[in-house]
């Protein structure tokens, strides 16, 4: 995407935790726009402040001041970028403490309160953006404007797996599109076909080092994809030194991803830290290992 009047066209930005939404914001105004971003309290990178046309940091529960912040700033097309941790959902007093707007409560009652509808990922998430549609605010997929962060197919260090990590790769394959599948996570851990750990609502991180409890003996393979049904405008598989680092703390030998549409973050960094600590990554097109979604 380009700008194309001498009027910068302004971009709206929902940033998560992580360095992801930087490097969305930095990729946006390299194009120029200008961006006016929301960051939820408790996640997002100050940082964000020194890149965007605009900041200010957003609660929680405040879809209705979201909603209000857009429409004022003549903002109609917006992306959704980095991690929110949906565990603090489920503390004790968590809506007295977080405050939610009416209009929060009204979109998410039958959700939370009746339990009329359930309060997986996409569901949540697919809320929150018809929400925004209904009020002329669209979301569009954050790699429109950072298409060189999909990683792409092959092997991206210069060791690659072994005719074991193979078999570990397509069988944990299986298991995470199943489990994308039914949205409860994207990531498995794996050795010798075994299931060792599975993600759910804490995230990559604690599956891994979870998966490196149940095995001293480390050399394990994790193996993140995206959801078969996966929306490209949020909740995208995402990796960066943090995912490694856990790797390295745990004991895990090999990372496989799902080329095309899985976002690497800082890539060089990525690869030199693998290379220094011996892991193998890998980007996997499941046509080339006969895998079927």
């Amino acid at each position: 995407m380009t700008a194309s009047s001498s009027t910068p066209k302004r971009i709206g930005l929902l940033a998560g935790w992580g360095r992801y939404p930087v490097v969305v914001a930095e990729a946006i105004r390299r194009q120029g726009y200008e961006t006016y971003c929301l960051g939820v309290a408790g996640h997002a990178d100050p940082a964000l402040a020194a890149v965007c046309r605009d900041f200010r940091f957003l609660g929680l529960a405040k879809i209705g001041y979201a909603i209000r912040y857009f429409k004022r700033h003549g903002v109609t097309e917006t992306v959704m970028a980095g991690k929110v941790f949906k565990t603090r959902l489920f503390q004790r007093f968590v809506w007295i403490r977080i405050l939610p707007d009416l209009r929060t409560i009204r979109m998410f009652f039958r959700h939370f309160w009746t339990r009329q509808k359930d309060c997986r990922d996409d569901t949540l998430l697919t809320a929150v953006v018809n929400e925004f549609a209904a009020e002329g605010i669209h979301f569009v997929p954050p790699t429109d404007f950072a298409p060189q962060l999909l990683v792409r197919p092959g092997r991206l260090t210069r060791r690659g797996p072994d005719a074991g990590q193979e078999k570990d790769i397509a069988f944990g394959w299986r298991a995470a599109k199943e489990l994308g599948r039914l949205d409860i996570g994207q990531s498995v851990a794996v050795k010798n076909q075994t299931v060792l750990a599975v993600e759910a609502v804490e995230g990559t991180d604690a599956c891994i080092r979870r998966a490196g409890t149940l095995c001293r003996s480390g050399g394990f393979t994790v193996v993140k994809v995206a959801k078969p049904q996966q929306d490209m405008r949020f909740d995208v598989p995402t990796v960066g030194l943090n995912t490694l680092e856990t790797m390295v703390e745990a004991g895990a030998g090999l990372l496989a991803v799902e080329a095309g549409k899985t976002i690497l973050l800082d890539q060089e960094k990525v690869l030199r830290f693998a290379e220094r600590h011996k892991l193998v990554i890998v980007a996997v097109d499941p046509r080339q290992l006969q895998i079927t979604n």
